[in-house]
């Protein structure tokens, strides 16, 4: 999940291979909670396989790249507002720990 400087929320589910998508139903779940979807695959990843109402991103290990945009998906107020908690929430206990130098 990704929280851009507006303060929309991308979902960005990551694929290894064909198989792996093929095998994954619950990516439409994600849905009612994101402003964005993307699939990051391969470059060598059958784009086509993919559905056409979602965003793509060829990744990888240094990076990624949009190929094609997300559609915007829009969240209720009561959820977004959840969401961007939660997410801050995750994003200072991550930041702690990566500060935590072991003294109280």
């Amino acid at each position: 999940m990704a929280l851009d400087h507006g303060g929309l929320l991308a979902v960005v589910e990551v694929k290894s291979s064909l198989a792996d998508y093929r095998s994954d139903n619950k990516w439409r779940e994600y849905l009612p909670y994101c402003d964005a979807f993307y699939f990051a695959v391969a470059e060598d990843f059958d784009r086509s396989a993919l559905p056409g109402d979602v965003g793509i991103m060829v990744a990888d290990r240094y990076g990624a790249a949009i190929v094609a945009p997300s559609p915007e998906f829009k969240m209720a107020p009561v959820r977004r507002k959840a969401l961007t908690l939660r997410f801050a929430r995750a994003a200072a206990r991550r930041l702690m720990r990566l500060n935590d130098t072991g003294y109280s």
